[in-house]
């Protein structure tokens, strides 16, 4: 049988209010227009996109979207930056 818990009355010592930093829920339920390719990738890199989605339990596809996509707006404020 599993040990049961005692608990104590201990001083929970500091706190600290932290920002709200998850985003809003129409923006988690926003859907980006998207357009299908075809494209032709490395075994290697297929094979390590679906052990790492098999892992954290997402599809392949969506990992490499979004990594196109991460590395699209890094490029865009580099961009913008270099701009100003």
């Amino acid at each position: 049988m599993s040990k049961k818990i005692q608990y104590t009355d201990e001083p929970l010592g500091e706190f600290r209010v932290i920002s709200d930093f998850l985003p809003s829920p129409e923006e988690l339920a926003f859907r980006e227009e998207s357009v299908k390719v075809t494209i032709a990738l490395s075994k290697k890199s297929v094979d390590f996109f679906k052990s790492e989605a098999g892992k954290h339990h997402t599809q392949y596809q969506r990992m490499i979207r979004q990594l196109i996509d991460a590395y699209v707006d890094t490029q865009e404020q580099a961009l913008t930056n270099r701009k100003s």
